[in-house]
């Protein structure tokens, strides 16, 4: 597994470049800042994280100061700043699923993955973590998977079990 301390220089293929295009041509002329979220997320899609590096270059394509680009992707939870697992378990941790055994549920896969917080599996697959409101409260503890961000609900260790198995056999 990559390393934060071992990152390597990042290239982006031309077929990357190109959906770049695409998207600032969205935009009006000298707006090209716009396009930063949704380039990030192609980037995110395409490395699965977003090294200083690779946010070096996103500025430099679009013209920007790499601070612009670092703001941006360290203030939204949906950008990776370090290597993930490919599954990324998202539990709802905001006060209506804990008083449901969210906190149980984290420990349970805390200790199921043997791995801590927003931590890789040694198998690369799994990483997880705590996140703010899912928006089903009446449904909780929720959780939801990404990269896809498949949603689940009415949770507990059995079901988690489960969908961790599911995704191993995928």
């Amino acid at each position: 597994m990559l390393k934060v301390e071992e990152q390597q220089p990042v290239e982006f293929s031309s077929a990357l470049t190109a959906k770049f295009d695409e998207i600032v041509k969205r935009y009006p002329e000298g707006r090209q800042k716009s396009a930063l979220l949704p380039i990030l997320h192609e980037v995110q899609a395409e490395l699965g994280w977003l090294s200083t590096d690779a946010m070096n270059k996103v500025a430099a394509y679009l013209d920007i100061q790499d601070i612009e680009v670092y703001e941006v992707a360290s203030f939204y939870t949906m950008y990776f700043l370090k290597p993930q697992g490919k599954y990324m378990l998202e539990v709802c941790r905001t006060g209506p699923c804990c008083l449901v055994g969210a906190e149980k549920l984290m420990s349970h896969i805390e200790n199921r993955l043997g791995v801590k917080e927003n931590e890789v599996t040694p198998d690369g697959l799994f990483s997880w973590r705590g996140v703010e409101c899912l928006a089903a409260c009446g449904y909780g503890p929720v959780l939801q998977i990404g990269p896809e961000y498949t949603f689940y609900e009415n949770l507990d260790e059995d079901k988690v079990d489960k969908l961790i198995e599911d995704l191993r056999r995928k």
